[in-house]
């Protein structure tokens, strides 16, 4: 399944990338399962996506929690609590 990722604000910039659009295994089914999937990659995504974080999550622009499942082509957007305009 491919989906596109968004990071924004402080995990952009950690991250040091906006946008990306990846193919995920089938065993990932949900936001939680793509942000350990994240973590897999190792530093920075490691410590940026780490569990005990405090993340908020968007699918298809809609705010979301960790168990909502995910879909071919959904948009997976990533950011902290609270960001400024």
């Amino acid at each position: 399944m491919k989906v596109e990722l968004r990071f924004f604000a402080s995990l952009r910039e950690a991250l040091g990338v906006s946008e990306e659009s990846i193919s995920i295994p089938v065993e990932v089914l949900t936001v939680a399962d793509l942000r350990k999937h994240l973590v897999q990659r190792g530093n920075p995504w490691a410590e940026v996506l780490a569990e005990g974080k405090v993340l908020r999550c968007a699918l298809n622009q809609q705010m979301v929690d960790a168990g909502t499942s995910l879909k071919e082509g959904a948009e997976v957007a990533f950011f902290p609590p609270v960001t400024g305009g």
